[in-house]
């Protein structure tokens, strides 16, 4: 396809300048508020639109846009701007979560730049100050989102900390209060001394390390010359150790049990203990008992009734209260506690008692926040029963109410819902929901959805408000309910639009918030949230770590939309990411790794510049009276109607379907076995769409109609109906991903303006084949698309590719006029009908019957006709023949030497598999095109 030239169209420029143009498009949207989903509009609510829902991952009010929230947040958009050119009134959900750890240990680095703690300026100077903070900062990443395209309905943006969603907050722990779902518990925990918190068991997350094994001899009070021998990698907690316990049939130790032991540095008795949580083939058989900084130990603790003595102080450091008095010696006292091991192990050593040290690989946890390595800490917690909130959410998935896709994380999800833990969902913290739990003077404590002024058990007014916050996640747990107005279940949004449809996320938090939300939705609403939970890819640098602010291998997207537009983003985002493949991204050569974005953004321009030249400015003959007169239809018309209408078919087969058969017309219904894994696969959508676009509308139907759209008269009305009619319907199937460049170009096109809506983001999604309608979208009837057009131009597309690549194969110039030879039958009649068209693009007489003799070239089509390429006087046949044969005896040498390689016994017995197997494919390539080349020295040289 020709670029037409400046002159010729002035009022559109050569490149699509996205730097103002993207943001002017995105502020037309908004001031029209094409995004704003209507309540009133939904089948729910009596209208005619059924509801299309997504609600955004909140990211934290600390956040600032990474290439991770590029990938999530496109996924949603696509999808949504999909479903709302649908006819769906499609809400997507934005909004922010307050973070309550992440956002504290923020304020908190301010503070210590002025010299101070939170604890010097207090717990309300501190939450007025972060809420300052937040006010400045926290909604910036929502308008980074709107850079990159993101049509969310902002005029509904929510945040967890908001007084409506708080209330919700409230509300929950009440009713799981009154529930006794939310109780008060004394055990071990998950805690962070440096953001001196509890954590739940999602947020000490699992790290590999390498790290060391102690043998330490405990040896028996009354007799030193005997003891036992346990293996640790924590040497310092041993100052609180209470027994040693063992298998009760462990003959080996059968005759401790009952018996004291001396603590090693400290020299406080300890009782050996029989208890079936040993594992008698683990280590030594034999576990120190820590109840204290074990969450294993704690439980083997309350069975036998043992002290619990704390050790660790909350910052981390060696120290004892009242209540482990005489356990910590002075010289460990206050000291960090890894300094410590190394000062216990030394001690130890010196005492003769550490019997060996080995290297040890194992996993840690550290805070998912800060990094930190958790300490386990005995403390007083608030928890939420999760075995009966996580039934119906384990059903869900099993019985195909939920789907996860990819489908391998329903394995993952089932067994983590099956061996539930419960939530310890109190932090240590001042920024975030307050425990709405009051006790007062007289010791009555409650739970009360109002701030309380009287205790409601006897009426004292001395009343003191739990000092924790909640969990941030179990705020953003209500997502799905509390952006939607729960508790006010009358509220119309809630009746409209929960359930929502699809949740797209990462698989990192399908534990902290997928499986949570699901859980709430069932103990609140009776309903899951959702039908459908896709689990993306993550984005990875070449050396596949994932990219991240630490390792300093991360993408900024807006460095991308600064240099190549949002559409390039998004294209190179989603054409590269198959269901839950990992997208890999260069950050060293940018220019490489947004390169498919950013060609076919500029292809596209192209495109488009060319047929609003071609296709001029006068009114366009609508397509559906075209369709009506099969008989003004050529080959091509025919053909490209009926390849939109198959991209049409495959985009939506990608694509969908949106919710569940079982669900039409329904707030709920089950996923069948053979729905569970279709629909979200956006790189095959993008590909379709593009590959309509770019291979066939523009490489051969706008070829094909060139000639066409240069003479007046009624055939060039028929080109123009259709190319302009392809190309609109072809800007709709892209714009879900490249709104920008497809709303620039549509809104460009002839009679644009007399389509459904003023913007191509709310026009009409293409459909299939449907009855002639009035506004002509999607309309090309059937008779029209469902004829043999379509076989007839892929023979004259096959054709033309042959003898071009016949002309490369033989060194043909270019510009040579040439003859090609076919027999004359049914087959060929296609050729016929487009003989003019064929010699257009192949410069190529296509004659019907036998080639006198001579040197030529052939090639076979897919529906058996040969074609003959006489080669007399096109090329030197003689210095061919010797290039060709010089070819195939090189070929055949190196085939001989590769089989001789191949059958030798040593080779493929010691060689790896792969090579071998390399080898192997290796050697069909080169069987194949030697037996191609010796085709064309029969055909060629006699």
């Amino acid at each position: 396809m020709s670029e037409p030239t400046d002159s010729a169209l002035p009022e559109l420029p050569t490149h699509f300048d996205f730097a103002t143009s993207e943001p002017a498009i995105s502020a037309a949207w908004e001031d029209a508020h094409i995004f704003h989903a209507d309540a009133g509009r939904t089948t729910r609510l009596g209208g005619d639109r059924d509801p299309f829902t997504i609600l955004i991952p909140p990211p934290n009010v600390t956040a600032v846009l990474h290439v991770g929230h590029g990938l999530n947040n496109t996924v949603q958009d696509v999808l949504v701007r999909w479903r709302r050119m649908a006819g769906d009134e499609a809400l997507w959900m934005p909004g922010t979560d307050h973070a309550g750890i992440a956002t504290q240990n923020v304020v908190e680095r301010l503070v210590a730049k002025e010299g101070k703690t939170r604890f010097d300026i207090g717990r309300e100077a501190f939450v007025a100050r972060t809420e300052e903070f937040v006010a400045e900062t926290g909604g910036e990443i929502l308008h980074q989102l709107r850079s990159i395209g993101a049509s969310a309905d902002w005029s509904r943006t929510a945040y967890t900390f908001s007084p409506e969603l708080s209330r919700a907050v409230r509300e929950a722990f009440v009713r799981l209060y009154e529930r006794g779902l939310v109780y008060r518990g004394h055990r071990v925990i998950h805690w962070c001394p440096r953001c001196l918190t509890s954590l739940s068991d999602e947020e000490a997350e699992f790290h590999d390390s390498e790290g060391k094994l102690y043998h330490i001899r405990y040896a028996l009070a009354h007799d030193p010359s005997q003891g036992i021998t346990i293996a640790t990698t924590r040497p310092e907690t041993l100052l609180a150790d209470v027994a040693v316990a063992v298998h009760p049939e462990d003959e080996r130790y059968s005759s401790f049990v009952g018996q004291m032991l001396t603590l090693p540095i400290t020299g406080l008795p300890i009782p050996v203990i029989a208890d079936g949580y040993v594992e008698r083939e683990f280590g030594t058989g034999a576990l120190k008992i820590t109840p204290a900084h074990d969450a294993s130990d704690f439980e083997v603790g309350k069975r036998h009734g043992l002290a619990m003595p704390v050790v660790i102080t909350a910052e981390g450091k060696m120290g004892a209260g009242a209540h482990a008095a005489g356990r910590v010696p002075a010289e460990l006292d206050g000291l960090d506690r890894f300094e410590a091991r190394r000062k216990v192990a030394a001690m130890l050593e010196a005492a003769s008692a550490l019997v060996k040290v080995e290297t040890h690989h194992n996993s840690i946890r550290r805070c998912y926040r800060c990094d930190t390595v958790v300490e386990p800490r005995l403390s007083d917690q608030w928890f939420v029963k999760m075995a009966p909130l996580a039934a119906p959410a384990l059903e869900a998935v099993k019985d195909g109410t939920v789907r996860l896709l990819p489908e391998k994380w329903e394995k993952v999800y089932i067994n983590w819902l099956e061996g539930i833990r419960d939530w310890n969902i109190s932090r240590q913290l001042w920024w975030g929901h307050r425990i709405p739990v009051w006790t007062c003077a007289n010791g009555h404590a409650d739970a009360y959805r109002e701030d309380p002024t009287a205790c409601r058990h006897c009426g004292s007014t001395e009343l003191v408000q739990d000092p924790d916050v909640c969990d941030t996640w179990f705020s953003s747990w209500l997502w799905p309910i509390s952006t939607m107005g729960w508790p006010n279940e009358d509220s119309r949004d809630l009746k409209a639009f929960f359930p929502s449809d699809v949740l797209v996320t990462a698989p990192e938090i399908l534990f902290f918030w997928v499986a949570r939300m699901i859980m709430s939705g069932y103990a609140f609403m009776d309903r899951a949230p959702f039908h459908s939970v896709y689990l993306h890819g993550t984005v990875r640098d070449m050396q596949h770590r994932k990219m991240s602010k630490s390792l300093g291998n991360g993408i900024d997207p807006l460095d991308v939309v600064n240099r190549y537009g949002a559409d390039a983003l998004r294209w190179t985002l989603i054409q590269g990411m198959g269901l839950g493949v990992d997208v890999m991204l260069d950050p060293e050569d940018l220019d490489k790794s947004f390169a498919p974005g950013r060609n076919f953004a500029t292809k596209l321009w192209n495109i488009g510049r060319f047929i609003l030249l071609q296709v001029g400015d006068d009114a366009v003959r609508p397509l559906a009276d075209v369709a009506a007169e099969k008989t003004d239809l050529t080959l091509a018309d025919r053909w490209i109607l009926g390849r939109l209408d198959a991209t049409i078919a495959e985009c939506d087969a990608a694509l969908g379907p949106v919710r569940p058969a079982a669900a039409a017309g329904k707030r709920d219904g089950a996923w069948a076995p053979n729905e569970r894994q279709l629909g979200l696969r956006l790189d095959a959508y993008a590909e379709s769409a593009r590959r309509f676009v770019w291979n066939e509308l523009a490489d051969w139907y706008v070829e094909a109609v060139k000639a066409r759209l240069a003479q007046p008269g009624a055939d060039r009305e028929v080109a123009r109906a259709v190319l302009v009619h392809v190309f609109d319907q072809g800007l709709r199937l892209l714009h879900p991903i490249m709104p920008f460049v497809t709303e620039a170009l549509w809104q460009r096109l002839p009679g644009a303006e007399n389509k459904r809506g003023t913007f191509l983001a709310v026009a009409a999604w293409p459909q299939r084949s449907p009855a002639v309608s009035g506004d002509a979208v999607g309309v090309a009837t059937s008779a029209a698309v469902r004829d043999d057009s379509g076989a007839g131009f892929e023979v004259v597309r096959e054709t033309v590719d042959a003898i071009r690549g016949l002309r490369s194969e033989y060194a043909v110039t270019p510009g040579q006029p040439i003859r090609a030879f076919v027999t004359a039958d049914v087959r060929t009649a296609p050729l016929a009908e487009a003989a003019a068209l064929v010699q257009r693009l192949a410069r190529c007489e296509i004659v019907f019957g036998a080639p006198a003799p001579g040197a030529a070239a052939h090639a076979v089509l897919s529906n058996g006709v040969e074609l003959v390429l006489p080669l007399e006087g096109m090329v030197d046949v003689k210095k061919e023949c010797a290039r060709i044969r010089a070819e195939l005896d090189g070929l055949t040498k190196q085939l001989e030497a590769l089989r001789g390689r191949l059958g030798n016994e040593k080779f493929t017995a010691k060689a790896p598999p792969a090579v071998v197997e390399a080898e192997r494919a290796k050697e069909r390539d080169w069987a194949a095109r030697a037996t191609q080349l010796a085709d064309k020295v029969r055909e060629l040289c006699g």
